[in-house]
């Protein structure tokens, strides 16, 4: 199995989604047409860009090979490939969702959930 690629968000808009029974996209996805998602080795960055300071976030890790044509790899921060799909996420290709941990200084945690 591929290394799973991970959508940091928010734990109240992921809550609203499982009772939609669909997630569209942070209102940045929406904005921008497509689901945001960040491989291990980008995600911690993706954090403290986008979710400095952001409190009661959740890591959502999720199958790209569930995702199929959808999901496209384009060139983002300093050329870098980042994961894009261009559809609704399905709950079927979610592997797991974890919190988030907080630092003292208000920074996250990234140490244990990605490998």
């Amino acid at each position: 199995m591929p290394q799973p690629i991970f959508k940091i968000v928010a734990r109240s808009e992921w809550q609203a989604a499982r009772l939609a029974g669909v997630y569209r996209g942070a209102p940045v996805d929406l904005s921008d047409g497509f689901i945001h998602f960040s491989t291990a080795e980008q995600v911690e960055e993706t954090a403290a860009r986008h979710f400095g300071g952001q409190r009661d976030l959740l890591l959502v890790a999720v199958d790209p090979q569930a995702l199929g044509p959808a999901l496209k790899y384009e060139p983002s921060r300093g050329g870098a490939l980042f994961p894009h799909l261009y559809a609704v996420l399905p709950f079927s290709a979610v592997l797991w969702e974890k919190p988030i941990p907080e630092t003292r200084a208000g920074g996250h945690d990234f140490s244990g959930l990605v490998a």
